[in-house]
């Protein structure tokens, strides 16, 4: 049997990041050096430009606000004597701001961010989602995620901006209540 913990999302994401990094270093140094003309002088590349019917915004939160609501999760919990660990997640699920409380156990740091990125993807609270594995069970398959309660999402005019998770609380609803504390604190 292995004790072997399997990498975290984060490990995985910047491991393979890397070896794209260098592959892709790779095929541009080849597909340069075979770029020459007959002087032997490697023409300028011109910029591509996307037209703006091919481009879309989105707007995400500042870290400076992701501060400020993880900051509110965690010291909502901490006046109620609990131990928890906050994640907050951009639109795309890229980890903000973790903050583990003290005491908090050593799951509730990977539990938060997976609750935070199940909120930002599906747009609902967690505790909402849970009741969709009865009739999709293969829900809680899909990687990243955690249906459990404690995730809330952050909107901007309807649309998802943003993910709070809490976890470590003796219960879901308790978790879920401070991801709320911590949303609430973005209306200030």
């Amino acid at each position: 049997m292995s004790s072997r913990r399997k990498p975290s999302r984060r490990t995985r994401v910047l491991v393979g990041g890397a070896a794209l990094a260098v592959v892709g270093a790779g095929v541009v140094g080849t597909v340069a050096a075979h770029a020459s003309d007959s002087t032997g002088a490697v023409p300028a590349a011109a910029p591509a430009a996307a037209r703006p019917g091919d481009l879309t915004r989105s707007t995400h939160l500042t870290v400076r606000a992701a501060e400020k609501a993880a900051r509110a999760a965690l010291d909502a919990a901490v006046k109620d004597g609990r131990q928890v660990s906050v994640a907050v997640v951009d639109r795309n699920g890229d980890t903000l701001v973790t903050l583990r409380g003290d005491g908090a156990g050593p799951q509730s740091y990977e539990s938060a961010e997976r609750k935070a990125f199940t909120a930002v993807s599906w747009n609902a609270p967690t505790s909402e989602l849970t009741g969709r594995l009865a009739q999709a069970p293969t829900l809680k398959d899909i990687p990243g995620t955690l249906f459990l309660a404690g995730g809330t999402p952050v909107t901007a005019k309807g649309a998802p901006v943003a993910g709070i998770g809490v976890a470590g609380a003796p219960s879901g609803d308790l978790d879920e209540k401070y991801a709320r504390a911590g949303a609430a604190a973005l209306d200030r």
